[in-house]
This record gives C-alpha cells, structure tokens and sequence, in this order.
C-alpha cells in the first residue's frame, strides 16, 4: 500500500511538472506572440503616419527593425522625454533604458559631428511627435464637445480647394507626356486642366487673404490657458523633484496616457486615464 501511494504521488507530481511546463510554454508562446502597438490619432494632418508607414516598410523589408527609425523608436524617445525632461537629449541617450534610440546611428558614429546631428534628428522628430499629440489631443475634445466644423470657414474653403488642386493635378499628369508626343486631344484637354488649376489658384488666394482677419479673433495662448506668463514659463521650467502639476495642464502624467497601461513611469502614483481628462485650454467654443 506504501508503495502504491508513493507511485501515486510521483504520478501527480510529473503531471503537475507536465502542466507547469505547457504554462510555462504558453507563456512563451504569448511573449513570441507579443505586438508592439503604438499611435497617436492625428487625423491625418500631420505627416507623421506616412512617415511611419515608409519607415516600417524599409525596416521590416531590410530586417533592420532596430537600426531604421521608425514608430517603436518614437515610442521610447517620448518615454524619455517623460522621465529625463524636454531637451535632455543627452540623459535619455546615455539612459540603458532607451538604448533603442542610439542603433540608427551607429554607422555616423565616425563623423565630427555626430552628437549635433543626432540631436538635432531627435529634437526634430519630438517636434513633429509634439504636434501630432496636440492635434490628438484637439480631436479628442471635439470629439466629446460634438463640436462641427464650420463650412464658412475661409480655412475649410482653403483646405476643399486645395484638395482640389491636388486630385485635379494628379489625375491629368500623364496629359503633358502625351501633349508633348503630339497627341490634340490630350492637348487640348490639357489646356482645359490648366485653366481650371489657374481658376483654383486664384480661389485659395483670396481665401488666404481672408484669413488674418480670422486668426486676429483668436485669443492669445495665455488667455486660453487662463494663466499670466510667468505662471507659463515657472510650469514649463517644473521638474521632476518640483510639486506636481494639476490636472489640465500638459503634465507628465497625462502623456503616459499615450504609452499605454502597461508602461511603467518614473515615480510612484497611478495614471490619469486619458479618457476622463478635463477639458483645457486648447478648445475655446463651440
């Protein structure tokens, strides 16, 4: 009987090995499985996302997937600029952390200037980041005031306009080949394209000029963000050993919101959920 319950015991301590290790194997497969997702909703009106779709395209193509620039490494440049501050190029490089961010450069390493050349790529690319989050941002809050464009608009006319020209001049660019191998017709239909871009052209120009005295009637920032120039500045000069910041300001807090709910940032405290964020300053009416 001992020996039966012995045998028993080593049965169900190897089945549970067995299943310890298809866990473990699971896991593994679920780690393999892993999609690195990030985006920022910008509309379209940045040319962020057509960047990231030439960049992904030649690292995914080359398998050069770390040493290309593209959306993984945008990622971890704005996870550094949360944890080391705005422009601190040189701390978030020299961070282990974000190691990423030094592989595209590897190959200018031998060049005199290669610190400013990376700085400069790096501190172009935030700018570019930081304008697709604020748009981002704008249609988020738009989005949940219901707030429509206005059709009036001297910009909406612009922007239709242009539009326009764009489709217009793509559509009829095989004309000028033909035109010049002799073709009439296509000639002929030419000529009518070009006095419709002309017609086009001088639309968007007299929308241009309506447009001062639209942007004279916007509010300066200050007043937007209801704060003097000094209460700008000292939040803007705010560190990360300073009080924290409160809700409806641009705080650290609030871009983690971007990275996703399983990044870790620096410093204790929870994560403002994105969604439930106050309404600021960047939307001034309906």
């Amino acid at each position: 009987e001992e020996a039966k319950a012995e045998e028993k015991e080593h049965s169900e301590a190897q089945q549970n090995g067995d299943k310890e290790d298809e866990e473990d194997g699971k896991k593994d497969d679920r780690n393999l499985n892993f999609r690195f997702m990030f985006n920022i909703a910008d509309g379209g009106f940045t040319e962020l996302h057509t960047l990231w779709q030439n960049e992904e395209r030649a690292a995914v193509s080359s398998g050069k997937i770390y040493d290309i620039w593209h959306r993984r490494h945008d990622y971890w440049l704005l996870a550094g600029i949360v944890t080391h501050g705005y422009a601190r190029w040189q701390d978030i490089q020299n961070d282990p952390r974000y190691v990423i961010l030094n592989e595209p450069f590897k190959s200018e390493i031998h060049k005199g200037n290669y610190l400013e050349m990376k700085n400069k790529f790096l501190a172009r690319r935030f700018k570019l980041l930081e304008q697709a989050l604020v748009i981002e941002e704008q249609l988020r809050r738009a989005a949940y005031l219901n707030m429509t464009q206005d059709p009036s608009h001297p910009a909406m006319a612009l922007n239709a306009r242009l539009a326009e020209v764009e489709c217009l001049a793509e559509s009829h660019q095989h004309l000028s080949k033909e035109s010049l191998a002799g073709n009439k017709p296509a000639n002929a239909v030419l000529h009518k394209v070009l006095n419709q871009l002309e017609e086009l052209l001088s639309d968007m120009k007299a929308d241009v000029t309506r447009l001062p005295s639209m942007l004279s009637r916007i509010p300066p920032v200050a007043a937007r963000l209801q704060m003097s120039e000094r209460s700008i500045l000292s939040r803007l000069a705010t560190r990360g050993g300073d009080p924290a910041v409160q809700q409806g300001s641009f705080g650290s807090s609030q871009i983690y919101n971007n990275f996703g709910p399983n990044f870790r940032g620096p410093g204790p405290g929870g994560i403002v959920n994105y969604s439930q964020m106050p309404l600021g300053p960047y939307v001034t009416g309906r």
